[in-house]
């Protein structure tokens, strides 16, 4: 087993203690190791990639290389603010990503969970067949979904996990971001701008 000096992302305490096969043994402060592989996370560390002597980290956004022996590298920590500008016709519309697939949102305060679009999920390669079958009201009537949990999303630079979504048969423009996503922040707004930050 090899061993390499720990590192810090902000005050969180992290090591690459060994390589094991093709998985980075991790300790985040001071746990015990854990074998952790490439796309798979451990405390907010990401393993990108595993070599001989090196594994690759993404900690909020940045990636890093660990080499056995070198002196600590400083990562920092996942982000935690999202500034969004309004439109012309007052909405809030951004780029993002679901389950590492990107998709386009709009803020949607009177929807209670992220709703996506049949055609969006199949693009995105979400497989909503296996959730829980719904019906819900719509300005068009009475509509079929599937509810589920989303692995992923990220809005800006903040990822969140384990989001409830709903999927629609009705073909949708955009991905409404629902109060699933919005309870999870602080939200303020001034004039055209809306400031969320992770609670």
């Amino acid at each position: 087993m090899l061993f390499a000096a720990p590192l810090r992302a902000n005050a969180q305490a992290v090591a690459l203690s060994g390589v094991l096969g093709s998985k980075a043994l991790l300790v985040v402060d001071g746990s015990a190791p854990r074998a952790v592989a490439a796309g798979e996370e451990h405390k907010g560390v990401q393993v990108v990639s595993v070599g001989r002597e090196e594994a690759v980290v993404l900690v909020g956004g940045e990636r890093r290389m660990l080499r056995l022996g070198e002196s600590p590298v400083s990562l920092r920590s996942a982000a935690t603010r999202v500034v969004l500008q309004a439109d012309a016709r007052g909405h809030f519309i951004n780029q993002g990503r679901i389950n590492g697939k990107a998709m386009q949102y709009m803020v949607d305060t009177g929807a209670s969970a992220v709703a996506i679009g049949q055609n969006d999920a199949d693009r995105m390669g979400i497989r909503y067949r296996s959730g829980q079958p719904v019906q819900m009201q719509t300005a068009n009537g009475v509509a079929q979904g599937w509810r589920l949990r989303l692995d992923s999303v990220h809005i800006g630079d903040v990822e969140l996990r384990g989001v409830d979504a709903i999927v629609t048969q009705q073909p949708m423009p955009l991905v409404l971001l629902g109060n699933s996503v919005l309870t999870q922040f602080n939200m303020t707004r001034s004039g055209n701008e809306m400031v969320l930050e992770k609670r």
